[in-house]
């Protein structure tokens, strides 16, 4: 059940950070946020020597480029904004795919060394929430003080924990938890998990890189996101820290958003007429 008015609209406050790690001087991670678009984009690149920054940073520039022009001033319905993410989504696909292959042309380099990215996507419209996940990147929500993944790993431990080859326990230390096995620009077309849900004031979402969770266990975020909920840009760079703290051996990127109430155009005016009125 709803526990928002329907006449109250809600929106985001974001903070994010992202850091290189300890070990890598290289971040070939890429995020973006539009506050006004509720659009929070993570993209974690792969690939040869600097292959993965390119990779991840057309990542996120098709997609706030697409979903700015699909979204902006329209009204969709909530079936139809799954839709148009989607669409955005495989065009990032493509536009990388294409830049692989013209790259592979012009330095004759085998498709071996194809260079993609991960995806982690969060938009808030019509009070719902769209999540859009490719490879090993992640959404967490906080609500009610207990975190809960909204994704699941398109990697090559998860499916040999699916399949109860390995438990999550011999994962965490697996030396091949890096494998994807779903990323952007590494076919020419590619599937995209998508899912939809009610977005309640108080929701604090997490995106993140696999610097993130692969450093930082799920109860030790949890605690964090309780204990700082209050100051986000403070909790980002908290969860960073302790990535880096705890070895950071890979890059870290952290996208906060926690859902607030404000109030449509339309309780506005009837807000401001029935205090002039005595209503």
């Amino acid at each position: 059940m709803s526990t928002t008015a329907p006449n109250t609209s809600l929106s985001l406050e974001i903070a994010a950070r992202t850091d290189p790690g300890t070990l890598r001087s290289l971040n070939e991670d890429s995020i973006a946020t539009v506050g006004e678009l509720g659009l929070l984009v993570l993209s974690d690149g792969m690939g040869g020597y600097q292959s993965g920054a390119v990779a991840s940073r057309i990542t996120t520039q098709v997609i706030v480029e697409g979903l700015t022009q699909a979204l902006k001033d329209k009204t969709h319905q909530d079936g139809e904004v799954a839709a148009v993410v989607e669409a955005v989504v495989k065009r990032a696909n493509r536009a990388i795919f294409l830049e692989n292959e013209s790259r592979v042309q012009r330095e004759h380099t085998g498709r071996e060394q194809a260079m993609g990215s991960t995806l982690a996507l969060l938009l808030l419209k019509n009070n719902h929430v769209t999540l859009a996940h490719i490879g090993d990147s992640r959404i967490y929500r906080l609500r009610a003080n207990r975190l809960e993944l909204l994704t699941h790993d398109h990697s090559l431990l998860q499916e040999q924990i699916d399949q109860g080859i390995l438990s999550a326990e011999a994962a965490a230390i697996s030396h091949n938890r890096h494998l994807v096995t779903r990323g952007l620009g590494l076919h020419a077309e590619v599937d995209v998990a998508l899912d939809a849900c009610e977005a309640l004031p108080g929701d604090l979402y997490l995106l993140c890189s696999d610097g993130l969770n692969d450093m930082v266990d799920n109860a030790d975020i949890e605690l964090v996101l309780n204990s700082l909920q209050a100051n986000l840009p403070l909790a980002a760079s908290q969860l960073v820290m302790i990535a880096n703290d705890n070895g950071g051996e890979d890059n870290i990127s952290v996208i906060l958003a926690k859902v607030g109430t404000q109030p449509s155009p339309a309780a506005k005016k009837h807000g401001f007429f029935g205090w002039l009125f005595g209503r």
